[in-house]
């Protein structure tokens, strides 16, 4: 299988790139460095030195994932399969840069959409749980009206539309999965990029204060990284065809900042924690419901919280 991983020096990118090169596949990978690192693929087989003669690695595209290289190499039949994870992730950035993300996470991926009609099996799309807003009711339904609260799940959400349309009008195979909060190794905490997960371990490995945003009480079904790779793997080699599908990529439970701080805090003496306010556009609960992306992926979470907070933690070298 011949791909293209958008977003690929990032952390899901990159992870989901060392697994496919795994599994033999013909990986190629565009990120233009804005938020991916090239470390994140040290250890691959991808070399230095690419065909535009730009600084980066064989197979390594050091470009917007929009840039006209790539989409010629889309158009002539280059891939089998998009994993699109390129975007501009963060809310508050979002919230403070409407029009910016919305060019990137909008208009530009509705030119990688034309590229790929008639030309690639499947277009993979990596939307956000976002899209749902603020829920009331637990845990929360593919089917569950969207309702986003910030231009960045706003933007996830009209790219769902996007590729439903794409499938129906152009006969273009997509496929929408909708990340929680995505955690694990090789994601950096000094990122703007970063959750907060991530953050406390940075800080925590530079004995800085932790910060917390509210008062603690939100929650979230974090899921870690090798489950949302295994998820792209399932969409990518399912005989199913795909209409613009949605399925939520997560563990179908929830852990609150509080419970994760308390945690922190025994574990790691004299550990100072400061109050922040609430972020823009946040939302208080999530937790998703997975039962369609079992039934039609075959896909289970195999690593749950805790042990994914120990594994990264030890890749953090705090253990």
């Amino acid at each position: 299988m011949k791909c293209i991983v958008t977003g690929g020096a990032g952390f899901i990118g990159s992870s989901l790139v060392k697994k496919l090169l795994n599994l033999n596949w013909d990986v190629d990978v565009v990120d233009d460095l804005s938020g991916g690192r090239f470390c994140s693929l040290e250890g691959t087989d991808i070399k230095p030195a690419h065909p535009k003669g730009a600084t980066g690695y064989k197979n390594f595209f050091v470009c917007d994932f929009a840039d006209p290289l790539i989409l010629k190499r889309i158009s002539e039949n280059f891939y089998d399969i998009v994993f699109h994870q390129a975007a501009i992730p963060r809310v508050s950035y979002s919230v403070e840069n409407p029009a910016e993300t919305n060019l990137v996470n909008v208009s530009k991926t509705v030119e990688l959409l034309e590229a790929c009609c008639d030309r690639v099996r499947r277009f993979i799309f990596a939307s956000s749980s976002s899209v749902y807003g603020g829920a009331e009711t637990l845990p929360i339904e593919v089917t569950f009206s969207k309702n986003p609260k910030s231009p960045y799940a706003l933007q996830k959400s009209i790219t769902e539309e996007y590729c439903r349309l794409f499938s129906t009008l152009y006969d273009l195979d997509t496929v929408c999965l909708r990340y929680f909060n995505v955690f694990g190794p090789g994601q950096y905490g000094d990122s703007p990029y970063a959750t907060a997960v991530s953050s406390w371990c940075h800080s925590i490995s530079k004995k800085l204060p932790i910060r917390s945003d509210g008062d603690g009480t939100q929650s979230r079904d974090l899921c870690y990284i090798d489950n949302v790779v295994s998820a792209n793997i399932l969409a990518a080699t399912s005989s199913k065809k795909f209409l613009g599908d949605v399925y939520n990529v997560c563990c179908g439970d929830q852990i609150s900042n509080r419970e994760i701080l308390d945690y922190l805090r025994e574990r790691y003496l004299n550990l100072e924690i400061v109050n922040a306010p609430w972020r823009a556009g946040d939302v208080m609960h999530t937790r998703g419901d997975i039962s369609k992306t079992r039934q039609d992926l075959g896909y289970e979470p195999t690593i749950k919280f805790w042990e994914g907070l120990e594994r990264t933690l030890e890749w953090w070298n705090l253990i």
